[in-house]
């Protein structure tokens, strides 16, 4: 089929889309450091890329360094409500391949995520695994070119991994989510900071003195959790896990199960990566005005479908805050239809956040490049070189000198007779 060479929403936001881009830029000087050696080595030369992560202006920034160090660049989103349609437009006019809408039905979101993969990439880099999902199923056709591809988050991770448990996995993929300098930062502090700025700044509510209930502790819920308290609020985590329960209380949160937190709650924050968390039994019993957002990767952790079932009435109290009237005379609220509160009702992480993190995405697609034909199918680590070396350039921006152990401790170290 023929593919345009792009398909966003006007092109004529673009001048709006480079003053974001151009922000993020000179906010991002880990991502600066390693672009200025791809645009020297040209390590993607003759290569093509698809990326779907979230179209905003800092992946507009790695999108543009993997395009200045050779690579073709196709670029679509990984949430209908993430695109920032002047971010786009922006790229689509300086020459790149763009395919996404802000508020593309689901047909239209496969649409573009098609496109991006018909050029026949080298190299694909997902977020969240639609890529992923395609390549398994509609597009396997397109495997047997693929050097192999780098995930994002923890949601298309885990679909990683079961494929390859099943035997399934069709393509070499570096886990860029679970490098240190990606979840550590990236899924705590950004998905921490980023999930709050997005509820306070679609609310207009104050979080001090609410009692604020967050599904998953996970590295993105410990993130929630940490900076609902810091921002005064009372918190209770819900979790499965019984290990994760226990850190919950020791560092100081209440815990317990969901069907006890939802008459307590004031704002309902899931970061579970599963469906169902919150659903008809727990809104029978929340409070009027209660406030519910999901920071998971898929609109399925509040189930809306049976929220509008329950209720007989519905309209939107402000802008992305859907209210859904129940029989018993209490409102509801959504924000953002349930899906990822901090994209679709905000700017996403933290600039500085997503430096490390597409800092990491940029050095592992160079990987891939240098060592994909070689590379058996599996799920990989991101290289340790990779990791440290981000933080290293980090730390260097910074003016910032660490301690580095001497050959007597190296040896004291790696040596079991002491």
């Amino acid at each position: 089929m023929s593919v345009p060479k792009y398909e966003v929403k006007d092109i004529s936001l673009a001048p709006y889309g480079r003053e974001k881009i151009e922000w993020a830029y000179r906010n991002m000087p880990v991502l600066r450091a390693i672009e200025a050696e791809l645009i020297e080595e040209q390590p993607f030369a003759g290569l093509k890329i698809s990326v779907s992560v979230h179209v905003e202006a800092k992946t507009a920034c790695l999108a543009r360094a993997l395009a200045r160090g050779g690579a073709d660049v196709a670029l679509t989103g990984c949430n209908p409500l993430s695109t920032q349609d002047d971010v786009a437009a922006a790229l689509a006019e300086s020459g790149m391949h763009v395919y996404t809408v802000h508020g593309d039905n689901e047909e239209e979101y496969i649409k573009h995520l098609k496109m991006a993969l018909d050029f026949g990439p080298d190299i694909v880099i997902d977020d969240g695994g639609d890529f992923c999902m395609l390549l398994h199923s509609d597009m396997k056709h397109l495997v047997p070119g693929l050097m192999g591809g780098c995930e994002e988050t923890t949601t298309g991770v885990k679909r990683l991994e079961i494929l390859k448990k099943e035997g399934k996995l069709s393509y070499p993929v570096i886990a860029v989510n679970d490098a240190r300098c990606k979840h550590l930062f990236d899924n705590r502090f950004g998905t921490g900071q980023s999930v709050w700025t997005a509820i306070m700044a679609t609310t207009n509510l104050i979080v001090a003195g609410k009692t604020v209930v967050v599904a998953g502790f996970g590295m993105c819920g410990k993130g929630v959790a940490m900076r609902a308290k810091g921002l005064g609020a009372k918190v209770i985590v819900t979790e499965i896990d019984p290990v994760k329960a226990c850190e919950a209380i020791m560092e100081g949160y209440q815990v317990m199960t969901m069907d006890e937190a939802a008459p307590l709650g004031d704002v309902f924050v899931t970061v579970t990566g599963c469906k169902d968390v919150i659903v008809g039994r727990h809104y029978d019993m929340m409070k009027d005005g209660a406030i519910c957002c999901n920071a998971g990767h898929f609109d399925c952790e509040v189930n809306i479908k049976e929220l509008a079932s329950m209720s007989v009435a519905q309209r939107e109290l402000r802008h992305n805050v859907m209210g859904y009237e129940l029989k018993n005379g209490r409102t509801i609220c959504i924000l953002a239809e349930g899906r990822l509160v901090n994209l679709a009702s905000g700017d996403g992480h933290p600039v500085e956040i997503m430096d490390m993190s597409f800092a990491l995405q940029a050095q592992s697609a160079r990987y891939i490049a240098a060592h994909g034909k070689e590379l058996a199918i599996d799920v990989y680590q991101t290289p340790e070189v990779i990791d440290n070396r981000v933080a290293e350039i980090l730390l260097r921006t910074k003016g910032i000198d660490i301690d580095v152990l001497t050959p007597e401790q190296e040896l004291y170290l790696n040596s079991w007779d002491f």
